[in-house]
């Protein structure tokens, strides 16, 4: 049997909500009031079932302007984290100028953590993902992913370590009934793009 559903275009996953899912609705419930987002990476894989580690979670985030950022810099610090960067949103904000990520966990942890990562159109597989959202919901959790065929791709042949191989093969496994073969092509393009 799947462990998904699709209701309206949003792909439901039949799973238990855990620990990690509480941490990434909370970050998310904040971030969402003030830019778009996409989560990237490893966590696309967990939040489908694969079970392995991960001390951060990928989020793909339009560079905004300064004022913005410093309202949401805000928002986040009120709200029980902090930044590893600096506590000052003026300082945070000049990595996100140079196209450096940022990091943010709870207050007085280290992980897990978020990964920040300014996205730009010069950076163009981001770009392209992060206007292209999937949506995804694990009972109270509801987040954008990139396209699943595009973050196959993506972990197949720009990340290609051991882990990311693994998890494009389990997303392969996973949503073998909706993945179109022709995405694939249309995305690779795109990804071998930024690479370039």
């Amino acid at each position: 049997m799947k462990g998904y559903t699709i209701d309206n275009g949003v792909i439901v996953i039949n799973r238990e909500f855990t620990e990690l899912d509480l941490f990434v609705k909370s970050f998310i419930d904040i971030l969402k009031k003030h830019a778009n987002y996409l989560i990237v990476s490893g966590f696309v894989s967990i939040s489908t079932g694969r079970t392995r580690g991960t001390e951060d979670i990928d989020i793909l985030v339009p560079l905004l302007p300064r004022e913005k950022f410093s309202a949401l810099f805000k928002d986040i610090t009120d709200n029980g984290f902090w930044c590893y960067q600096s506590d000052s949103a003026d300082e945070a904000y000049t990595y996100l100028q140079g196209m450096s990520s940022i990091r943010f966990a709870r207050a007085n942890e280290m992980f897990p953590n978020i990964e920040f990562i300014p996205v730009t159109e010069a950076r163009k597989a981001k770009f392209y993902e992060l206007n292209h959202p999937q949506k995804i919901k694990v009972d109270g959790l509801e987040f954008n992913i990139p396209p699943i065929e595009f973050e196959i791709l993506y972990k197949e042949i720009v990340l290609a370590g051991k882990k990311d191989i693994e998890d494009a093969r389990h997303l392969r496994a996973f949503f073998k009934d909706i993945i179109k073969e022709s995405k694939f092509k249309e995305y690779e393009t795109i990804i071998r793009s930024e690479s370039r």
